[in-house]
């Protein structure tokens, strides 16, 4: 049969060391432990600090990351109100410019016209003049030479031929 051997045999030495244990406990109960726990509690609440700043500061960040994602949207409309109103300005003043020209090409066109009409009217004045100058000469001719009537229509008509050589300023 086996031999049993006890894990644990009851001795003096049992009973000292569960002593030195007991009052080594106590020692470290009343000096060490304490401090421990302290520490521990210490860094414990540091942790704890350190996640509620963190996540107050993650809050803020986003606060911070609305606010402006507002003003960008803000900026972006203001942007695009300014550049709605720089085209109506730049419409605005092309219609002006446009009136303007027309406005100015019709009233060139009414002078031109106007000059036109003066010039008509001086070169039918003038041919009137040279007509009256040439039907004085044709008449000179005629009274000059007391002559038949084929006679005076070959000198009209070589007044006129001659009239018709000469340059008529129109």
């Amino acid at each position: 049969m086996p031999h049993y051997v006890p894990l644990i045999e009851f001795s003096w030495t049992l009973v000292m060391v569960f002593i030195t244990f007991l009052v080594l406990y106590l020692i470290l109960r009343k000096y060490f432990f304490g401090k421990v726990r302290a520490f521990m509690l210490a860094r414990e609440q540091k942790v704890k600090d350190s996640f509620d700043n963190a996540d107050a500061a993650n809050r803020m960040a986003e606060e911070r990351l609305t606010d402006y994602n507002q003003k960008l949207a803000a900026i972006e409309e203001e942007r695009r109100e300014i550049l709605r109103a720089a085209r109506r300005q730049a419409d605005e003043n092309a219609k002006e410019i446009i009136a303007k020209a027309e406005e100015k090409s019709s009233q060139m066109i009414l002078r031109t016209e106007e000059e036109l009409r003066r010039e008509r009217e001086k070169a039918a004045y003038d041919m009137r003049a040279q007509i009256a100058l040439i039907a004085i000469m044709a008449a000179e001719k005629i009274i000059e030479q007391q002559l038949d009537a084929e006679q005076q229509h070959v000198i009209i008509d070589g007044v006129i031929k001659q009239a018709s050589k000469a340059q008529w300023k129109i």
